[in-house]
C-alpha cells in the first residue's frame, strides 16, 4: 500500500510519509502502540492539571516557588505530550519496517523528573510550615 493508495490523501504530509513505509504491521502491535501512546498523554494531562493545582494552592506554597513549580509541571506536560508522539510515530515507523523497537528514552527522563519535582514539593511544603 503506498499513500496513493489511501482515500483522502495528498502525498506531503506525515501520514502519507508513514503509511508509504514498509507494510502494516499486525494490528495487534499497532493498537498496543496507540494505548502506549494513549497512556503518555493521560500522564501529560496528570502533569499539566497537577500543575494548574498549584498555580491554585493559595498560600500553601509561597508563591514565587508556587509558580515556578507550576510551570514546571505544565511545560513537562506539554513536553511529555510532544515527546509521546515522536515516540508513537517512531515505533509505528519500526514496526512497518520491521526492525527493532526503538529503546524506551522517554520512561528514565520522566521517572527521574518526576522524582525530583516530588522531591521539590515536599522540600516547598516543609519550607512553607
Amino acid at each position: 500500500m503506498t499513500a496513493k493508495d489511501v482515500p483522502g490523501s495528498t502525498g506531503g504530509g506525515w501520514r502519507d510519509r508513514l503509511l508509504a513505509e514498509g507494510s502494516d504491521p499486525d494490528p495487534r502491535f499497532t493498537l498496543a502502540n496507540e494505548r502506549t501512546f494513549l497512556a503518555w498523554i493521560r500522564t501529560a494531562l496528570a502533569l499539566v492539571a497537577g500543575g494548574i493545582g498549584i498555580a491554585l494552592s493559595g498560600e500553601l506554597i509561597v508563591s514565587p516557588l508556587r509558580h515556578v513549580l507550576a510551570l514546571v509541571f505544565s511545560g513537562a506536560g506539554a513536553l511529555l505530550a510532544m515527546l509521546a508522539f515522536r515516540r508513537w510515530l517512531r515505533t509505528e515507523r519500526a514496526l512497518r519496517r520491521h526492525e527493532t523497537l526503538p529503546p524506551p528514552a522517554l520512561a528514565p527522563v520522566m521517572a527521574y523528573g518526576l522524582a525530583a519535582a516530588a522531591v521539590a514539593l515536599v522540600v516547598a511544603l516543609l519550607a512553607t510550615r
